[in-house]
């Protein structure tokens, strides 16, 4: 039950974000959880929690801006320290950013390329960005990070697709990426966002796997 209460008091503050005032979230307290939860029988009380979780979700989602962003903003920087440091957990030997296939402020910044950002009321909570290769048609997807408190709501998706759209209305027909075989989950969206797996394209040392994927041109 007190689990319960607490999933009823976090979808409370959630769905009135934005809609009142601090002194009104504190009113939903345990004692207005509990009077939701006690009416019903156990089986109930489970099925209205689990939807509660999932309009959380839903809401949380919705409340997502993504935007091009100046790669020396704060913001930014923010997320790809969190990016550089969660390759250094995950990837076997570590990860070195000076080993790594370049991708500067200069070269996210258009015409160069771009970064696209995403927060949720100004507060960072993913990336994802291009590097334009303009006489081959082809880009690079690069820094695609998502914090690890809002995965699981799409936002991966959202972001490398937003990077499709902005790589076709600049004429790009191809995009390219590599990845590590620790990302798992990273080459799961690739490959169901059309992305292909190909043969080695570069030499990235921390890359396993290689995928491009062809963008149709109205």
């Amino acid at each position: 039950m007190k689990e319960q209460i607490e999933a009823v008091r976090r979808f409370n503050r959630v769905v009135t974000v934005g809609l009142a005032e601090r002194e009104l979230l504190d009113r939903a307290s345990d004692e207005l959880a509990e009077s939701m939860l006690m009416p019903l029988t156990a089986g109930q009380r489970e099925r209205l929690v689990a939807a509660m979780a999932e309009v959380e979700k839903l809401v949380i989602a919705s409340l997502v801006r993504v935007e091009i962003a100046d790669p020396r903003s704060a913001e930014v920087r923010y997320c790809l320290r969190s990016y550089f440091d969660e390759l250094g957990r995950r990837f076997d030997a570590g990860f070195d950013l000076s080993q790594s296939i370049s991708a500067s402020d200069e070269e996210m910044t258009l015409p160069s390329g771009l970064l696209l950002l995403a927060n949720v009321q100004g507060s960072p909570v993913g990336c994802g960005g291009l590097k334009f290769h303009p006489e081959t048609g082809i880009a690079e997807v690069k820094r695609m990070w998502v914090s690890q408190s809002f995965r699981g709501l799409g936002l991966s998706r959202r972001l490398l697709e937003c990077l499709v759209k902005e790589a076709s209305a600049r004429g790009i027909r191809q995009l390219r990426l590599e990845t590590n075989h620790a990302l798992a989950e990273a080459r799961h969206l690739y490959e169901t966002a059309g992305f292909v797996e190909v043969g080695a394209f570069s030499d990235e040392p921390h890359a396993h796997h290689w995928f491009q994927r062809d963008l149709h041109q109205g």
